[in-house]
């Protein structure tokens, strides 16, 4: 009878160390699958604060690019304007000869 009991003793302690073991196996996937989430949450907001970052420079170059393109279309207005000046009014700049300078003469308002 002695050695049932032993044998009941022995069987009950294994299930109560299976139970233990188990029970430290779950512990440990949980808070293995918590700090996963921590780290995946923690790296989220840091690419996250790189995309905002890339997009605020991104805004940056597209506003510069758009003051660009005014930039080089006001220097090619003013090549357009003079090639139409001259080809559709045949407008030309006087050589030296035809230039009169007009000067005018000093009122009393001038003086003062």
């Amino acid at each position: 009878m002695n050695k049932k009991n032993d044998d009941e003793i022995i069987s009950s302690s294994k299930k109560g160390l299976k139970k233990v073991v188990v029970y430290a196996v779950l512990i440990a996937m949980v808070f293995t699958s918590a700090m996963m989430v921590v780290f995946q949450v923690f790296e989220y907001r840091h690419d996250y604060r790189d995309l905002s970052a890339y997009m605020r420079e991104r805004d940056d170059l597209n506003a510069e690019w758009g003051r660009l393109l005014i930039e080089q279309q006001t220097f090619g207005a003013t090549a357009q304007i003079g090639s139409r000046a001259v080809t559709q009014l045949r407008m030309f700049s006087p050589p030296a000869a035809q230039t009169v300078v007009i000067s005018l003469p000093m009122t009393s308002k001038q003086d003062k």
